[in-house]
């Protein structure tokens, strides 16, 4: 059995990504799905760093000391695998310096030893990253639930922060000097001609999506080739020469018709190339949607009631075969064959009865871009009693019955060029722009810390005992604390503890601190600290312990060794406190949203991107389906 998924089905998927974030009703959300709520994030303010799980240990691993895979024949110096040991954790060994590559790996279930403490232990999940080299996201449900664990904040996106895109290409001369022409045809055995990313490697596109076949003009407008100059003679088309715009100079540089949205070369390039007008970019998207790689796709609902948009119009008729045996230099007229109406060409011969050049034509013979309508097939026969001397069709040609000829009917999309840009132009991918501005949502996006994974989740709940859908426009994902009598801030990434019993330790990273407002000339002692929690590094005897509300038990960074007090009787009745974006209970604060709640569709893995008190970013995501 053979199958395909479809690129209509790629495209659907797109449309309704856009229509998931504006159905429903907006006065139900908290309780409905009938609205999608979707939200950017950001995570992970850890460097990344290679982690290798261990088990069956037989000591404990040092820091500083390297680890090799050992066996019969290896050693430190040859092994299929060694690693410096930067960090120590239960199971999960922080390594660098890897040898004799940085692509080594060691297997699965492999012996590993440390060459000072002579520690073996059993290897399982390894994973190679580096600030310059983010590991690559797994699609699974541990790297998701390790995704909610150091997630920072989110902000909702809004049906006017997406847009569908395209592949952008530019018109410009040198770099894209032909084109592909729009064609319902395209297959393994009718390739798209033109290399469509300039690279010169690669096959020719099989399908419409890979073609080249639209450009983006200098103006913003975005066109759609119809006819390249594709003939018997020249396969490929030829060159583009002329600019298509809708507003051309008064000479020489084509014509525009502002009643069909069509621009044509003619009569200044014989055979030359036809444009059909779609859109121009709106100056708000070309500053938030357009890329180097990317073009927003906008309807024009002008362009939608021309007749070039109507179900069946022809526009496009392609020279096949000159034949031979026509009759000898006449013009010549034919009706197009089909389910559709009024369609009709004029067909000019030259002296030894060939094809010379056809055009579509209306019934006065008058050269048209668009010629009837309604056609789903359509074709023309050059035969006795299908040829005529006039565009009427009232008065036959005879026609030699060994006559030959062949012209192609370009029969457009469903409902017309220009009805439904997004499928027209195969755009398949919708992209996502953000803004974060400075430390938005009362302060849910920190900027005393820099961030390396963002993306996109739909339908967040808010904690228990709510658990009702998120509906806010931004939410944070990270824990807090109320401290006092501390004298110098912590440090963003080190690690805090709390002997919350004896032996027994709360362990967390540092995302943020900031310390509280004082007037001037006095000096600030007690603030806010943001952290997260996830297993790999802060559990204490196999459990990840939560820090507990009690200001006997300092809290300690474990590289500033600055220490401090939770203040207990620090509460803010619900509301949310300014420059933290948090509520506060007895000095503890819990994240907005009720964690592995929703559905994370997209993750991105990047270098680290800083933040600071003045910066704002804009940023661009890019999801393919």
């Amino acid at each position: 059995m053979t199958a395909i998924i479809s690129e209509n089905f790629r495209i659907l998927n797109a449309k309704n990504f856009l229509e998931s974030l504006a159905e429903g009703s907006s006065l139900t959300e908290a309780t409905s799905d009938e609205r999608t709520k979707t939200y950017f994030f950001v995570g992970r303010p850890q460097r990344w760093s290679s982690y290798l799980e261990i088990y069956n240990a037989s000591g404990s691993f040092q820091v500083g000391e390297r680890i090799f895979v050992s066996g019969a024949g290896y050693s430190v110096s040859s092994t299929p695998f060694g690693a410096l040991v930067e960090a120590v954790f239960e199971n999960v060994l922080v390594v660098t310096n890897i040898i004799p590559a940085a692509s080594a790996t060691p297997s699965m279930g492999a012996t590993i030893s440390g060459n000072i403490s002579n520690t073996t232990a059993k290897v399982g999940i390894y994973r190679y990253g580096t600030d310059e080299t983010p590991v690559r996201p797994f699609d699974n449900q541990t790297e998701a639930f390790e995704i909610h664990n150091d997630m920072i904040s989110m902000k909702r996106i809004a049906s006017d922060q997406v847009r569908a895109v395209a592949r952008r290409y530019n018109w410009n001369p040198s770099l894209n000097p032909k084109f592909d022409m729009w064609r319902p045809d395209y297959s393994a055995s009718n390739i798209a001609q033109v290399d469509p990313d300039g690279s010169g490697v690669g096959l020719p596109s099989q399908n419409l999506t890979n073609a080249k076949f639209y450009v983006i003009n200098n103006n913003y407008e975005v066109w759609k080739c119809l006819f390249n100059g594709t003939s018997e003679s020249t396969p490929t088309g030829i060159v583009a020469s002329l600019e298509p715009t809708t507003t051309p100079a008064p000479s020489g540089s084509g014509v525009y018709d502002s009643a069909t949205g069509i621009f044509t070369e003619f009569p200044t390039v014989a055979n030359g190339y036809v444009w059909k007008y779609l859109y121009t970019i709106p100056t708000s998207d070309v500053i938030r949607f357009l890329s180097t790689d990317f073009i927003p796709v906008a309807n024009n609902t002008i362009v939608q009631t021309l007749a070039s948009a109507q179900a069946g119009s022809i526009t496009t008729i392609i020279i096949s075969s000159v034949g031979a045996n026509l009759p000898t230099s006449q013009l010549l007229f034919s009706k197009i064959l089909g389910d559709g109406t009024g369609g009709i060409v004029a067909i000019q011969t030259n002296s030894s009865g060939n094809i010379s050049s056809a055009y579509l034509c209306n019934s006065s013979g008058q050269r048209v871009n668009i010629s009837g309508s309604g056609y789903s097939y359509a074709n023309i026969i050059l035969k006795n009693g299908y040829l005529f001397s006039n565009a009427t069709l009232a008065t036959p040609v005879v026609v030699a019955a060994n006559a030959t000829g062949f012209i192609s009917v370009v029969v457009p999309p469903r409902n017309g060029h220009g009805s439904d840009p997004i499928s027209e132009l195969s755009a398949k991918r919708i992209m996502a722009n953000v803004r974060l501005t400075y430390s938005e949502g009362q302060g849910d996006f920190p900027v005393d810390n820099d961030f390396r994974r963002i993306g996109i989740i739909t339908n967040p709940k808010l904690p228990a005992p709510s658990l009702e859908f998120a509906t806010q426009e931004s939410l944070s994902g990270l824990y807090a604390l109320k401290l006092n009598n501390v004298s110098v801030g912590f440090v963003t990434d080190e690690y805090i503890k709390q002997e919350i019993s004896t032996g027994k330790f709360a362990i967390g990273s540092v995302v943020s601190w900031i310390f509280d407002e004082v007037p001037i000339g006095q000096t600030a002692s007690s603030g806010i600290l943001k952290y997260f929690q996830e297993p790999n590094t802060h559990k204490n005897n196999g459990v990840v312990n939560k820090f507990v509300s009690d200001a006997s038990k300092l809290i300690t960074g474990q590289t500033s060794l600055i220490t401090g007090n939770i203040e207990t009787t620090y509460s803010t009745g619900g509301a949310i406190l300014p420059l933290s974006g948090l509520s506060f209970i007895n000095g503890l604060a819990l994240p907005e949203i009720a964690k592995y709640s929703g559905d994370i569709v997209y993750i991105e893995n990047r270098r680290l991107i800083t933040r600071a008190p003045d910066q704002i970013e804009d940023i661009k995501l890019v999801i393919e389906f």
